[in-house]
């Protein structure tokens, strides 16, 4: 590789969007890192002008490159190798809390599961 492109996953951890190398690789292989929308294996190049998605804690970070990074560096010299395009979190009142069962009420019922699937999003139906 050329000084133009740079290991996906070396280049999110330079910049750090992710603590270590070895957790920015982990990302990788689970899918959670996408350039220009497609998922990426960590050796993936990255280039300037690209966009870098990284899914952290349920929501994407957004970011743009704008230089080249293969070795970690400063907060400040990261923060200006890229654009962060992320919108702002939702308010917390609009995020929905996770429902919580009574302690030493059992398992859920069969109906119970599929209300709590359905609350969730992950409706199959």
């Amino acid at each position: 590789m050329d000084e133009t492109s740079a290991r996906v996953d070396s280049w999110v951890w330079a910049v750090r969007l992710i603590k270590s190398r070895s957790l920015a690789t982990a990302a990788c292989r689970a899918g959670h890192v996408r350039v220009n929308g497609e998922k990426v294996k960590a050796a993936q190049p990255v280039r300037v002008g690209d966009e870098v998605r990284v899914r952290e804690a349920g929501f994407d970070r957004i970011v743009t490159v704008k230089r080249i990074l293969v070795k970690r560096v400063g907060a400040p010299v990261a923060a200006e190798s890229y654009t962060d395009n992320t919108p702002p979190p939702p308010p917390r009142e609009e995020v929905a809390l996770a429902p919580m069962r009574d302690r030493g009420a059992g398992r859920p019922t069969k109906r119970e599961r599929r209300d709590l699937e359905k609350l969730r999003g992950r409706d199959e139906a």
